[in-house]
């Protein structure tokens, strides 16, 4: 499994790091964001280290469509009934900040504008 020493969600998927997770498995950690933007605010982390959205092959399908299907069932374990946003900023332009791929989960209030940084 490849990762980077110096990642901070990479740290946090090996326990090195505290979170406050909600679900792991073998390819995936989901813990909440320490800087909610909504009620709902959940980060979905692979394991692996892939820098962004950009970066992704072929050989990232299936960890991809694991990640896509588990999203709204972790909505529901969150009472998120009405609806949910997921996001993914990819590069800095896209306001990616920690540049390990993760995809945002929020709900649990009303989301407006289509800004957001994360």
């Amino acid at each position: 499994m490849s990762t980077d020493s110096n990642c901070i969600f990479c740290k946090i998927a090996a326990g090195e790091l505290p979170s406050t997770q909600v679900y792991s498995d073998e390819h995936v950690v989901v813990f909440k964001d320490i800087s909610p933007k909504a009620p709902v605010h959940l980060l979905v982390v692979p394991r692996i280290h892939v820098v962004s959205l950009a970066e992704l092959t072929s050989e990232h399908d299936a960890l991809m469509a694991h990640m896509m299907r588990l999203l709204p069932k972790l909505a529901e374990e969150q009472g998120l009934t009405d609806g949910f946003r997921t996001v993914i900023n990819t590069g800095v332009g896209g306001g990616q900040v920690v540049f390990h791929l993760h995809i945002h989960l929020l709900g649990g209030g009303e989301l407006h504008g289509a800004g957001f940084v994360g």
